[in-house]
């Protein structure tokens, strides 16, 4: 049936972006539209995992927004009548749960239903394939091509629908790559003290389960709206947390975690509160997992990605590649070779030994490991990289709310058909455009202007030597994006 039969008259079709399929519920993203495509997606991961898998089987699982145990077991009960069997969550779980419930128990992949750091009025659908990780492009271009064409629908006999808890196998594996007991009793002596902000998001209980201990949180309560803002780990969300960490007396080193709304991104914050994005965390990453844990392998970085990224890779002798943006793009490379980490400056982290998946409580893990054995705070940890590296740069970025997708249109055309020479009276050495628009400039700065896949946004980010010089060339290009 097609989904114009089904009587949807929304503006925005069904489209795959980066990481799954997002929209405002009751508008894009409603309980017909799951119906229609939630079968297209199931038939697509028997076609390209079931061969492998042998399985019949789908992971369903959710995250703390509106609906979304409602969204979660209408998923369920559509596919278990198209004939497949589900293993439906019981409670909502990080995403990355699920992804690895989907490689470890050897099925088909798995169904989310999140909007991950978008604002509380989405709704998403993410497709995990059986490898742990979000499918590539061409299985959901699959998917697309089925929404477009869908098949006469076959009678099935219905699979089977069963619950379970996705926390209690995905905690037992991330238990296994850490030192809990260090960590653990690092916080019971007060060595460390840790400060947790969920944003009311899924990764809420995550490090008390891991731990087997009470680890406090800010925001633990679900609140579909995440007070007027969005679950993502950026400073102007993130007030609370960067005040209550400085104006906390501790004799420890203190250390701030982030987590979004579907805990596969993270953020720090370091004793004075300064805000640590994964730009500062996947140098100290890299260092951590190379020398101290004796990982190798390639790094993997999208073309937003820190200098420092490379020179710390260059620094341990580690091969490093690129991506576009999109976590599903670090995924295939991961899969297709040794990779020490995936990692993009957004928040998303992956590990080569673990699931080629974003996984924000594995690297909480990782970053608290790494205080208990240096007993450094992390911006500590961040300067002696760049002393050993000799690279000190300085990182921001900025989202450009637009008006329509009309105007995205006309600063995307202005980009194709008149090129930009000149950034903050700074002369363009060279564009690369596989992803975006990135200008690298004549003092080794650049600046990246980018599309939302999924909202009417432009991204903008900028690495210079000083942070001035970063707020200035951002401050360049919102003037530029506001004049065409």
């Amino acid at each position: 049936m097609a989904e114009q039969s089904l009587g949807i008259t929304t503006i925005n079709p069904i489209k795959f972006g980066t990481d799954g399929w997002r929209g405002l519920i009751a508008a894009d993203f409603t309980f017909e539209r799951l119906v229609f495509v939630a079968p297209l997606a199931a038939q697509v991961l028997k076609e390209t995992y079931g061969p492998t898998t042998g399985s019949n089987t789908i992971v369903v699982g959710y995250d703390r927004r509106f609906l979304s145990e409602e969204f979660a077991l209408t998923t369920a009960k559509t596919i278990q009548n198209c004939g497949f069997d589900v293993l439906l969550s019981e409670c909502f779980a990080p995403t990355p749960a699920f992804s690895w419930a989907a490689k470890s128990m050897n099925v088909l992949g798995a169904f989310v239903i999140t909007a991950s750091h978008n604002p509380g009025g989405y709704s998403g659908f993410k497709i995990k394939g059986a490898f742990g990780g979000s499918v590539p492009s061409d299985v959901t271009a699959k998917v697309e091509a089925l929404i477009a064409n869908p098949p006469t629908p076959m009678a099935a006999t219905p699979g089977k629908l069963e619950m379970f808890n996705p926390w209690t196998s995905y905690c037992a594996g991330l238990r296994k790559l850490v030192d809990v007991e260090a960590i653990v009793s690092a916080i019971q002596s007060e060595k460390i003290q840790v400060f947790v902000d969920v944003m009311n998001g899924a990764a809420s209980t995550g490090l008390t389960q891991l731990l087997g201990i009470d680890v406090p949180e800010i925001r633990s309560e679900r609140d579909p709206l995440f007070g007027g803002g969005a679950p993502e780990p950026l400073p102007k969300y993130l007030h609370e947390l960067l005040t209550t960490i400085p104006a906390t007396k501790s004799n420890g080193v203190k250390v701030g975690l982030v987590f979004d709304g579907d805990c596969d991104r993270i953020a720090a914050a370091d004793s004075q509160g300064n805000f640590l994005s994964s730009q500062i965390l996947i140098p100290i990453l890299i260092e951590h997992l190379s020398e101290r844990k004796g990982y190798s392998g390639e790094v993997v970085k999208t073309v937003s990605g820190s200098g420092l990224i490379e020179k710390t890779a260059a620094f341990y002798k580690l091969p490093i590649f690129e991506t576009p943006i999109g976590y599903k793009y670090i995924a295939d490379r991961m899969l297709a070779t040794k990779a020490l980490l995936g990692g993009e400056e957004s928040g998303g982290i992956g590990y080569g030994h673990h699931i080629p998946e974003r996984d924000a409580l594995l690297a909480a893990l990782y970053v608290l490991e790494i205080v208990v054995k240096t007993g450094m705070d992390l911006s500590d940890l961040y300067r002696s990289i760049q002393e050993k590296t000799g690279f000190d740069a300085a990182y921001d970025r900025i989202d450009l709310p637009l008006s329509s997708m009309a105007v995205r249109d006309s600063l995307l055309a202005s980009l194709q058909n008149n090129p930009i020479q000149t950034v903050a009276g700074k002369t363009v050495v060279s564009t690369q455009t596989d992803d975006g628009y990135k200008f690298r400039l004549e003092d080794e700065s650049w600046l990246l202007v980018r599309f939302s896949g999924t909202e009417p946004v432009l991204r903008l980010y900028c690495e210079a030597a000083t942070l001035g010089q970063v707020h200035s060339t951002l401050a360049w290009a919102k003037d530029w994006a506001n004049s065409v």
